[in-house]
């Protein structure tokens, strides 16, 4: 089942020749490390408590990441007992939220299970998909069982990145992460990208031949690829240059202005709450 709550965030129609990019971004974790809170944080800046933790749903929400416009879709993935039926994410995301509390022991735990999951799969996938490890409820450090140390650590064991944030509190922090994981996505689109070699021409001209006007012959090139006749007495001769360099990306920080814009409509789902 797939559903799409708030507006676009985006401003203006696009002509139909330039639609936006897509970046499919799909949340996992165990029960209770708050998915659905950060999902919700992210669309809308606002914060529930109590919602079905089976449910499972994609969103989807216009986002202007570093000045370029990129529809975000975030799957809400509901896995009763760790990573069970995930073909469907696997498939279908190009990046990949793993989400633990700081203050439960064992949704850390269950996230190594996700992670080692998802490192067997790019083992035996082309496509190379962008992780990060994010631990939530920065709110409870009081109650934390999780140092920032050992998340650090579990992620470089996997090579992806690591965050803290609070679903409850920081709506910045919430949405460096999504928008970090469309800069991951572009920045292995470029690395993947195939290196074409660039060609000039260069043309030398090519000594007359004593033939008869009325049966111009093809005369064998001797410097390229190209052959020459009496007509055109020229031969090409190709030469090969380094590709341009490939722009990096500059990352650049939202406007407060921007992060006071009117939160879009929220379709409240079953069980939802809001505060």
């Amino acid at each position: 089942m797939s559903s799409m709550f708030g507006k676009p965030r985006g401003g203006g129609e696009r002509p139909p020749q330039s639609p936006l990019a897509e970046c499919n971004v799909a949340i996992l974790g165990c029960r209770g490390a708050g998915k659905s809170a950060l999902t919700v944080k992210f669309l809308t800046k606002r914060f529930i408590s109590e919602y079905d933790p089976n449910l499972e749903d994609t969103y989807a929400s216009e986002e202007l990441v570093d000045q370029q416009p990129v529809l975000l879709k975030v799957m809400d993935t509901a896995d009763q007992d760790g990573p069970g039926n995930c073909e469907r994410y696997l498939r279908w995301a190009s990046a990949f939220l793993v989400v633990y509390s700081i203050d439960d022991r064992k949704s850390f735990e269950g996230c190594q299970r996700y992670l080692e999951t998802l490192a067997l799969h790019a083992r035996g996938c082309q496509r190379r998909c962008p992780v990060l490890l994010l631990g939530n409820k920065l709110d409870m450090e009081l109650y934390r069982q999780v140092p920032a140390a050992e998340g650090t650590s579990l992620a470089s064991r996997f090579g992806c990145l690591f965050y803290e944030v609070s679903a409850c509190q920081d709506f910045a922090g919430v949405q460096h992460v999504f928008h970090e994981a469309v800069r991951e996505v572009r920045r292995q689109a470029e690395r993947s990208l195939p290196i074409r070699p660039l060609f000039i021409t260069e043309e030398r001209p090519c000594l007359p031949v004593a033939m008869p006007v009325a049966t111009p012959v093809a005369l064998p090139a001797h410097h390229g690829l190209a052959s020459c006749t009496f007509n055109t007495l020229s031969t090409v001769n190709y030469k090969e240059i380094p590709s341009v360099a490939q722009a990096k990306l500059v990352t650049v920080k939202s406007s407060r202005a921007q992060s006071k814009r009117k939160a879009p409509t929220l379709t409240l789902l079953k069980g939802f709450k809001i505060f």
